[in-house]
């Protein structure tokens, strides 16, 4: 990847898995992380327009389903593009500097991206879709984890800015959010809460995401610090907890698409053991049976369940 990339916040550097913020620093203070009912918890700092975290959904995906007993996610938004105007300088040339590079992100993770949003409707900042986001949780945990997946979806398959209200509140719609309610959290609490992730990422000294917190019940944490194969996620639990046990994923396209309405072919092939290119056949052969739904985007479908 060429150096300018490297230093480039939105030009998330596919060799480390990582979108990266500029002039932060590598330190890390000791906080007190509250522990969780489960024994485990994923500290997870995540921004909605990082394509370095869609690219690990699909190893989220496997943990939560033979781990997921044993941890929950706290998810913590870091904002990854305060402005344009924040970020100006030779390093970065604008929202069309990001599109190629998201093409090549995708290609990279194999998970469908679709680079020309930054061409067409390129978004001014991903505090607004972080905020709401906060708002969400205000209506419930589950919810607001639907209602970050779809937007996404949005984002990254359907080219559509989540910066605007009128995509939040089809967002919102689509997950059985109150939408008028996350307007006024939006407005409101929300804000607050969105600073005070902001506030606990410096505190971390987290600088780049995906960045995940594993930690127990006495505190104990170890990094998982941007895009990581599936192996490292697992070795994270089982080092806290070697007792463990992991749960065998029932592959069945009933099963996986029960726990996760929609699937990349990534994460289908991900959960069901399969190369890539078989899944794709196999889902393709599905949607044509009237079984699963096909959104066809430029780089890839998300397939859906009925």
């Amino acid at each position: 990847m060429k150096e300018q990339s490297k230093n480039n916040l939105l030009l998330c550097d596919t060799e480390t898995g990582i979108c990266e913020m500029p002039g932060t620093q590598a330190t890390t203070e000791d906080t007190n992380i509250a522990a969780s009912k489960k024994p485990i918890k994923l500290l997870y700092f995540t921004d909605p327009i990082c394509s370095s975290c869609w690219g690990i959904d699909p190893q989220l995906k496997k943990l939560a389903l033979e781990y997921g007993h044993y941890f929950e996610i706290e998810y913590r938004m870091g904002g990854l593009l305060p402005s344009w105007e924040a970020y100006g300088g030779r390093d970065v040339n604008g929202p069309a500097s990001v599109a190629q590079h998201w093409e090549e992100a995708g290609a990279h993770y194999e998970m469908p991206i679709d680079g020309d949003l930054w061409l067409e409707d390129p978004l001014p900042s991903s505090y607004p879709p972080s905020i709401a986001f906060k708002a969400a949780q205000l209506q419930g945990e589950e919810k607001a984890v639907k209602f970050l997946r779809r937007i996404k979806e949005m984002i990254f398959l359907e080219k559509k800015n989540i910066a605007r209200w009128e995509n939040l509140q089809q967002a919102a719609l689509d997950t059985g959010l109150d939408a008028a309610q996350l307007k006024a959290d939006y407005e409101g609490k929300a804000v607050q809460l969105f600073q005070q992730d902001l506030a606990l990422a410096r505190q971390l000294g987290v600088r780049g995401f995906p960045t995940i917190f594993v930690t127990d019940e006495a505190d104990n944490r170890i990094l998982v610090y941007g895009s990581r194969p599936y192996e490292l996620y697992e070795q994270a639990l089982l080092q806290l907890h070697p007792e463990v046990v992991k749960q065998t994923i029932d592959t069945a396209y009933t099963s996986l698409f029960a726990n996760y309405p929609t699937l990349t072919t990534k994460e289908f092939a991900v959960l069901a053991g399969k190369k890539t290119s078989e899944a794709e056949a196999y889902l393709q052969e599905l949607s044509e049976q009237g079984r699963i739904g096909k959104q066809a985007s430029k780089n890839g479908a998300l397939w859906k369940k009925f």
